[in-house]
């Protein structure tokens, strides 16, 4: 009988061992390969940053948001629901040579003032909500969003006009979106709790206003340009970005971290039920215009 001598054990193992060895070694050295295809993402002075959020201003295409994004190195824009592909390549195109320092992002809905008609104070034929109590001296005020002071010269708590408030002092609408607002009805309580602050970009906040009442996100965004759509739209600069929800009505009310006055509701797009992107009228610069502080 002949017997079949078989092939050490071990040594097929050990040859195994090898070649898994190189083929790893192998394996290694192509990952560690530089890529043809990869490179560098280009950089832009501030200089030509500046320039290029000044094409997208003169754009003029409504519904967007924009603001530099020193961090990335890019001028985002964040685009509603009405813009279309050509009014992107239109941004694009105005920006030139520099057309690779827009960043676009998307966001549902129509970017739009949050002015209703129809609770917390009225004016008109409309209703906003109040922002923060303020004062100057021994006379008290209210702050709310210039586009709310621009088409009410006097203010109630009801929708019938019956219970006066007071009238409208000042109101800047466009550019900035703030209004002052005297208390001449010395019966009204106007308590206080906040001081005039900047936010921050990650700020946990909450809004509250006369629609959808309070509710809480984040600061996204810092000294953002917007153009609102429509004819009682027009464009702000300076604004605070926030994934807030907030719906037409909300308008004038406050933003605030704890004791903390930010903003002041302005605008966005979206609602309560599916999310939005709101912004916000900084109040240190509002107090700042009308010589009056937060109490």
């Amino acid at each position: 009988m002949r017997i079949k001598r078989t092939p050490s054990r071990s040594g097929i193992t050990k040859s195994a061992r090898l070649l898994a060895i190189a083929a790893s070694v192998a394996a290694a050295a192509t990952l560690a390969l530089p890529t043809a295809n990869a490179a560098p993402q280009q950089a832009y002075t501030a200089s030509q940053l500046s320039e290029v959020s000044n094409a997208v201003m003169q754009s003029g295409i409504e519904g967007i948001a924009w603001y530099v994004d020193q961090a990335s190195d890019r001028v985002v824009v964040t685009t509603d629901g009405t813009v279309s592909r050509a009014e992107i390549a239109e941004i694009k195109q105005a920006a030139g040579s520099d057309a690779g320092a827009i960043k676009i992002e998307r966001a549902g809905g129509v970017f739009k003032p949050l002015l209703s008609a129809g609770g917390a104070i009225y004016g008109g034929n409309y209703r906003c909500s109040l922002g923060f109590n303020v004062v100057s001296g021994s006379t008290y005020y209210f702050l709310t969003a210039g586009h709310c002071g621009n088409v009410a010269n006097t203010w109630y708590t009801d929708s019938g006009h019956k219970t006066l408030i007071g009238p409208t002092i000042a109101s800047s609408y466009p550019g900035n979106d703030y209004a002052l607002v005297r208390y001449d009805n010395t019966s009204l309580s106007h308590p206080g709790g906040f001081s005039a602050a900047n936010a921050y970009v990650g700020e946990p906040v909450k809004r509250t206003g006369s629609t959808t009442g309070t509710h809480s996100g984040t600061v996204t965004a810092l000294n953002v340009s917007v153009r609102y759509v429509g004819s009682g739209g027009g464009t702000v600069s300076g604004m605070i970005q926030t994934n807030v929800c907030a719906e037409p009505g909300d308008s004038g009310g406050p933003l605030y971290d704890g004791s903390k006055a930010l903003g002041i509701t302005s605008g966005g797009s979206g609602d309560c039920k599916s999310g939005g992107t709101t912004f916000y009228q900084p109040v240190p610069e509002a107090v700042s215009a009308y010589n009056v502080s937060v109490y």
